[in-house]
């Protein structure tokens, strides 16, 4: 199938948008840092282009960079970002809120300016300003060397996940872990293309726009790239209220986050930096493992009768002591209907495993889980990179075998089919899972390309999944201490 028109004005702009990036190499810039310096300028422009402007207080837009001499554009533009870092609109502020240059020379940014200034903006404004810069976000994160992939998910997955939790008008979104927002974009267009926008009440537009996204990212300099995402999709962000809030969601930040009816989130993998607890008092588990505890922070986020989908690493599924007690909690307050195992490759690092759950929240505390089905999207899967990418096509039968109830209630689960030992999708009962420890770590298939030519893991990676093991066992190690020392006082008295 040939590419559309659009679609291929959008690639055009970002290759020449990602070739300045070697301007900035050769300026000294790093790879994590060439889409955030692109942002301030893009926004720059952009602000011009759309009409926008009148967010930028006077003397601070494209134009006034533009006409400065090449020798004293550089001073200028420093002092522009910190500038509007204090002034401007709200969104404004926040974008440019500690913002730094790292260009050194000034003959880079006059041709960085120059540069941007020649690019196709009518096509650009045609085709919608929000696609070509969620274009250029993916191609950074397809750079292994940018680390960008720790913030950004596969667009592939994330559309599949949205389609099949069917957003609404009626639901409020949440992501705890925004990273660029993604997942937020893509309930939006969801919305959008499965509604008529233009039928909308008062009342339904005002919900839409400032009362339906909530999401909280940690990282500074994603969080600007989220706002910005955010804004050329025409949605609000308010820092204590709808939007992506800068913040961190494991610490008393994430409490004021609202309960939600649908979570679409890829949390951090890793450990708390240092080994610490999260700074949180509310959860009932307390764990220094990312993943457990925003996993917590999820199912107790949700309204009853709200869904979620999670990406979450293989070690989730199996981790003993606190991450048995996680998994039973979750599958007590939630019904956790369906897991999709996801092919290895598909997060930029070789040898990170990943699954997709699935749950719904009940209305009550206890036994909402009764049988969970899982779906092998892993075995005898390519191995997927730049040379094999994954599209929604590799989610077409999932999707058909995930069926058309987003909320996997009993009579819809009734209608799915087992395939078997020599297919993908399988159901297995509750009371299986309690019989081998809650672990949820299920697969039936041979995978016949296992270990077939396959890449050995970067020692960083191999590093970190060691490091994970070895918090692991010092969790299990502190609870079996934990239960000595309660045995010892229950001995003395």
């Amino acid at each position: 199938m040939e590419p559309s028109t659009q679609t291929t004005i959008t690639y055009d702009i970002v290759a020449k948008l990602w070739n300045l990036c070697n301007v900035l190499k050769d300026d000294g810039v790093t790879y994590h840092q060439y889409v955030t310096e692109l942002t301030y300028l893009l926004f720059l422009k952009m602000a011009k282009e759309t009409g926008t402007e009148g967010q930028l207080p006077d003397g601070y837009r494209w134009d006034d960079l533009e006409r400065r001499t090449a020798p004293e554009r550089l001073e200028f533009y420093r002092h522009l970002l910190v500038h509007l870092g204090a002034h401007g609109s709200l969104m404004v502020r926040q974008i440019f809120a500690n913002a730094s240059s790292f260009v050194k020379k000034p003959a880079t940014l006059s041709t960085l300016v120059a540069e941007i200034d020649k690019l196709d903006w009518y096509s650009a404004r045609t085709e919608g300003l929000g696609d070509l810069y969620e274009g250029l976000l993916e191609k950074n994160a397809s750079e292994t060397k940018s680390g960008a992939g720790q913030y950004f998910t596969h667009r592939a997955l994330i559309d599949s996940m949205v389609a099949v939790m069917q957003p609404t008008l009626d639901d409020v979104f949440q992501d705890p872990a925004a990273g660029t927002f993604g997942f937020g974009i893509a309930v939006a267009h969801y919305i959008r293309s499965h509604g008529d926008p233009d039928a909308w009440t008062e009342a339904q537009q005002r919900k839409f726009y400032r009362n339906t996204f909530y999401a909280m990212e940690h990282v500074q300099d994603t969080h600007r790239l989220a706002l910005m995402n955010l804004m050329l999709h025409g949605l609000e962000s308010d820092p204590a209220g709808a939007g992506v809030r800068y913040g961190d969601t494991l610490s008393p930040e994430g409490q004021a986050l609202p309960r939600a009816t649908l979570i679409l989130t890829n949390p951090p993998f890793g450990t708390k930096k240092g080994g610490g607890l999260p700074t949180r008092t509310d959860f009932t588990f307390p764990t220094s493992n990312k993943q457990f505890a925003f996993l917590q922070h999820i199912y107790r986020a949700l309204q009853p009768g709200g869904r979620a989908g999670v990406v979450l690493p293989d070690n989730v599924l199996f981790e003993g002591n606190v991450g048995r007690q996680i998994r039973a909690d979750l599958m007590d307050k939630c019904n956790l209907h369906t897991i999709l195992r996801l092919p290895t490759g598909i997060f930029y690092a070789q040898g990170v495993k990943t699954n997709v759950l699935f749950f719904t929240r009940g209305a009550s505390e206890k036994g909402n889980t009764q049988e969970v089905w899982v779906y092998d999207l892993r075995a005898n899967m390519p191995s997927f990179g730049k040379r094999t990418p994954l599209t929604r096509g590799h989610f077409a039968d999932f999707e058909a075998a995930f069926g058309d109830d987003p909320w996997g209630r009993p009579a819809s689960l009734a209608r799915r089919v087992d395939t078997g030992e020599t297919g993908r999708f399988r159901r297995f009962t509750r009371d299986w899972i309690a019989d081998r420890g809650d672990s949820l770590d299920i697969s039936w298939l041979k995978d016949e390309s296992a270990g077939a030519g396959d890449a050995l893991p970067e020692p960083a990676v191999l590093a970190e999944e060691a490091l994970g093991e070895l918090a692991a066992a010092i969790e299990d190690l502190r609870g079996i201490l934990a239960e000595l020392g309660e045995a010892g006082e229950e001995d003395e008295e």
